[in-house]
């Protein structure tokens, strides 16, 4: 999307130099628009050493299998979005346990991903008939002959094969930030 006006007092926008970069920006108030980002999350449940996978039902990827995942909303935390998409596209509670993968993919609309690692609390999968049309929990053997998408089958090489336990939460940070949720290796 390419802003053309400000969207705190809807003035043309122009295009100024700010700290060395031509950006658009605002001539009568402080408002500059630093660009279009999206941020994404992604879960990888494990049980019985299977991963949870979901069948996309529409575009982007409709027939891939791919971990369960979404865009974060405006005022919702990545944790509450990750937790959130694997109970609407699978129907599995799970709880988060750390931050193993982030990819940052530079384009019109600056994406970030982040996958989280879960444990599988309950449930049985069971796909949404909206954003998945199948779900499960699978193991690398099975995957061999499924259609799963290639960024998916390198979150489950990590999901499944990974050493490092990943970032987590720090739920007492020495400097304590309002509002921030802060996370650091373990």
């Amino acid at each position: 999307m390419a802003a053309n006006f400000c969207i705190k007092c809807a003035t043309p926008l122009e295009i100024r130099d700010i700290d060395g970069t031509d950006r658009k920006a605002c001539p009568n108030c402080d408002f500059v628009f630093w660009g279009d980002f999206s941020i994404g999350v992604g879960a990888l449940v494990v049980k019985d050493h299977k991963v949870l996978l979901v069948k996309r039902a529409h575009d982007p990827g409709r027939g891939f299998w791919t971990n369960p995942g979404g865009y974060i909303d405006h005022w919702e935390t990545m944790e509450e979005t990750v937790i959130r998409e694997v109970e609407e596209e699978a129907g599995i509670k799970a709880t988060i346990q750390s931050v193993v993968a982030i990819r940052d993919l530079p384009r019109t609309v600056h994406n970030l991903y982040l996958a989280f690692s879960m444990k599988y609390l309950s449930g049985t999968p069971t796909p949404d008939g909206f954003e998945s049309d199948e779900a499960g929990f699978y193991s690398l053997e099975e995957m061999e002959n499924m259609n799963v998408a290639p960024f998916t089958r390198w979150l489950v090489n990590i999901a499944l094969n990974s050493k490092n336990e990943g970032i987590i939460k720090d739920k007492e940070p020495i400097i304590p930030l309002k509002d921030h949720i802060l996370y650091k290796v373990q």
